[in-house]
């Protein structure tokens, strides 16, 4: 017992360099900030016309006379026909938006619907879409649909089974060969490719600047100053790098946002890290890595891992010296299960040099893979010798194991692994430990504010072990759990002293320690 004391206080009177309020990490994520997630802020979307059909969205087609499912054979490669009863993945296509009624359709191999001319038979053979690739969709209320080529021909179903362009005159909304029954599978990427996308660059610029503007202020970092927090983890998208004129669709004016955020943070004694949360081509296929479809593109594509490199060479080049500047954070939630870890590996190595290319105290953040990986894989790659940083994300959420879980056993899981995997990690050789997501939610559905208490309390004794420290997920949020502001001005989350009002002796702490060792004996 007194060796486990020891142990933690130890971990608790760790430092920081650069920080001047607290020995360690006492941080809130900008969440939903400079990256878009539309479950953070859904009104961002309210305006967007055909708004359930934003890119990525997975449709399904049944044509109505036939009774049968648009299917791309193999998943693409081959002519598209129209032959079978049941819709599974090959039946279902991705929207890539054009405009509010004109959609390019991405199978679930990554080809294209393609149909060249009038009485064409389309397939599923493009690997990149244009004219020849983009169909209008007419709509006759949320379910029947017409879909007609750039030339005006409409698409029909044919009594073979084949999918062509060559329905004579304009289709009723009868049952007819050019009538079809569309169903939208899931619409679920919200993040800053649908928003720009969706709007058009005019009308978004206009959204975001008035977002940008007004969800973050220095009153949020007054508020966070008072509350004791530290540190905020700022996370950003690629193109943040070629403002003021991004690639399209992303929108300007991310840049001038995260400047704002360094003067309120030195105001206010706060550090900044820099988290590259979306990478070009996506390292995870989700709308906060402002993927366009669910697609990863990141891993296979040396352009993009080269972009990613570039992005972080301009960030640390810009703030390097800026006095709020803690860490950069090379890249956010890489998928397990498509990014391999020699590729990652790789990169963070490049990447560490970049940061020292420009700052010899900034910490490097590495993020683990998400999914199926074990972070001690990072451990064993000794990818820096100075101020690198391995980014846990803790979550009691998102996995089938937490479902059915009671408010005590959330709160022994923190105990029983949570802090066994983080006193494991404590003891290895560099990197330090950052907790750099957490919530106070669980998929509790009843619990009381006493309960969000105590699972919030356990998760801090636990998390305040972290080495580097830990940063809440996140500052603002729809769902109110999911809102750090929201928990403290609610008494949700109860964040006890700060670090920065513990004034702890070492060998006081030692001194506590072994009493506590000893007891038992006398």
């Amino acid at each position: 017992m007194g060796m486990r004391i020891l142990t933690l206080l130890l971990a608790h009177n760790l430092q920081v360099e650069g920080l001047h309020r607290g020995s360690k990490v006492r941080g809130v994520n900008l969440g939903g900030w400079l990256v878009i997630e539309g479950w953070i802020k859904p009104s961002l979307f309210d305006g967007i016309a055909n708004g359930d059909m934003l890119d990525g969205t997975e449709v399904q087609f049944k044509s109505v006379t036939l009774q049968k499912y648009v299917s791309a054979d193999n998943g693409g490669g081959m002519n598209v026909t129209v032959d079978r009863d049941v819709a599974s993945s090959w039946e279902t296509f991705r929207l890539w938006r054009v405009s509010p009624s004109e959609f390019q359709f991405r199978t679930s191999k990554g080809q294209f619907l393609t149909c060249d001319g009038d009485g064409c038979t389309v397939s599923a053979t493009a690997n990149s879409p244009s004219t020849s690739e983009t169909y209008e969709i007419e709509r006759n209320g949320n379910s029947r649909i017409h879909m007609k080529t750039k030339n005006g021909a409409y698409l029909q179903a044919t009594t073979d089974g084949q999918l062509t362009a060559d329905y004579p005159g304009s289709p009723g909304w009868d049952d007819n060969a050019a009538t079809f029954d569309m169903t939208i599978l899931s619409n679920n990427l919200h993040g800053d490719y649908q928003l720009a996308n969706g709007y058009g660059h005019d009308r978004a610029k206009d959204v975001l600047k008035r977002h940008r503007n007004t969800f973050i202020t220095i009153e949020d970092f007054k508020f966070l100053y008072k509350h004791g927090i530290n540190t905020v983890r700022i996370p950003v998208g690629w193109w943040i790098a070629f403002d003021p004129d991004p690639p399209s669709p992303f929108i300007e004016g991310s840049l001038d946002a995260l400047d704002n955020a360094f003067l309120w943070a030195q105001e206010y004694d706060i550090k900044c890290i820099i988290d590259l949360h979306a990478a070009p081509g996506s390292q995870n296929g989700m709308e906060h890595s402002a993927s366009r479809d669910g697609f990863i593109g990141w891993p296979d594509s040396p352009d993009n891992i080269q972009q990613s490199l570039n992005v972080i060479e301009f960030l640390v080049s810009r703030y390097a010296r800026n006095p709020a500047l803690l860490g950069i954070e090379l890249l956010n939630e890489p998928s397990a299960g498509t990014v391999p870890l020699d590729t990652l590996v790789s990169y963070y190595k490049q990447g560490y040099q970049i940061v020292r290319k420009h700052s010899s105290t900034a910490y490097v953040i590495m993020c683990q893979r998400i999914g199926m990986a074990d972070p001690m894989e990072l451990y064993q790659a000794n990818i820096g010798s100075h101020n690198t940083v391995l980014d846990l994300h803790y979550y009691n959420l998102f996995d089938a194991y937490f479902v059915n879980m009671s408010v005590g056993d959330n709160i022994q899981y923190i105990y029983n692994s949570r802090e066994g995997q983080l006193k494991a990690l404590n003891s290895s050789n560099s990197p330090l430990v950052f907790i750099g997501e957490w919530v106070n939610e669980w998929n509790v559905t009843s619990g009381s504010q006493k309960d969000y208490q105590d699972f919030g309390r356990a998760q801090l004794e636990v998390y305040n072990a972290a080495s580097f420290g830990w940063c809440y997920w996140t500052i603002k949020n729809d769902r109110q759990h999911w809102d750090f502001e929201w928990n403290i001005r609610s008494n949700y989350l109860q964040l006890g002293k700060s670090p920065s009002k513990q004034r702890f002796n070492i060998f006081g702490l030692i001194g506590l320690a072994f009493t506590c060792f000893c007891l038992p004996f006398l």
